[in-house]
């Protein structure tokens, strides 16, 4: 008991959030590395384990039978359920995929804002232990092992301080990198290179053009980045703007 009670205060243990002008800075290089074409290339497959983990948890929770994750080394991914091919279980679990990266930043800006950088750390860590056991394909099992690996390196070796600024980083990117996918999704759209997209899907399942859906990711993911941007960066500037009124 000694020892659980020990490793939850670890847990729920808060940080000191750094100065305004390193979250700027990390905030500034996750944009960055979205938009720069190279190295969205190599950090976009993050993204899409975000995706696919959302569609997971979309289709638990509307009690669709979860077949499996695959996920791909040209960054896309698939999430196999089975159940009624129709309906609202299928509509949200569609739906989910595209907007779950931004969610995900969101809670992320939120808990490392109140200083639970390491309960967001071990949090991934479970999330990601989860969605292993789901993986059917080698890349997938290799990707989330890796991408496991680092974030238990992060929070078993690194500085507190070091912590706090790779989760504000790792927030921005989440809430930048769920942008980029639904304007690169509409392009793919706009050329006809994209009929069996979620909005697309979706488009069939609910008879509303698959622009609308489009729409609404964007929409949520915009919204996203302002509010999680807002988290990030609200506590800072409250304490200087304190001193001047």
């Amino acid at each position: 008991m000694a020892a659980l009670e020990a490793l939850w205060n670890q847990l729920i243990a808060t940080q000191a959030a750094p100065p305004l002008w390193l979250i700027g800075v990390s905030g500034l290089v996750a944009l960055v590395v979205v938009g720069y074409r190279p190295s969205w290339h190599l950090s976009r497959g993050l993204i899409t384990i975000a995706h696919e983990g959302g569609h997971a948890l979309a289709a638990v929770l509307t009690r669709r039978k979860l077949r499996g994750i695959r996920l791909h080394s040209d960054t896309s991914g698939v999430t196999l359920t089975r159940g009624n091919p129709t309906g609202p279980g299928m509509i949200i679990t569609a739906a989910a995929g595209y907007v779950a990266p931004s969610l995900v930043g969101v809670g992320a800006a939120w808990l490392t804002s109140a200083g639970y950088v390491t309960l967001l750390l071990w949090g991934v860590l479970a999330l990601l232990a989860c969605m292993l056991l789901l993986i059917r394909n080698v890349f997938g099992v290799v990707s989330l092992l890796v991408v496991g690996g680092a974030v238990f390196a992060v929070s078993w070796f690194a500085p507190a301080d070091v912590q706090g600024v790779i989760a504000y980083g790792a927030a921005w990117f989440l809430m930048l990198g769920g942008v980029r996918p639904i304007l690169e999704l509409q392009g793919k759209r706009r050329r006809g290179r994209a009929p069996d997209s979620d909005a697309d899907q979706l488009a069939r399942l609910t008879r509303i053009p698959g622009g609308f859906w489009v729409l609404v990711f964007f929409l949520i993911a915009v919204a996203a980045l302002g509010y999680g941007g807002y988290l990030l960066v609200r506590a800072e500037i409250a304490l200087p703007l304190a001193f001047l009124s």
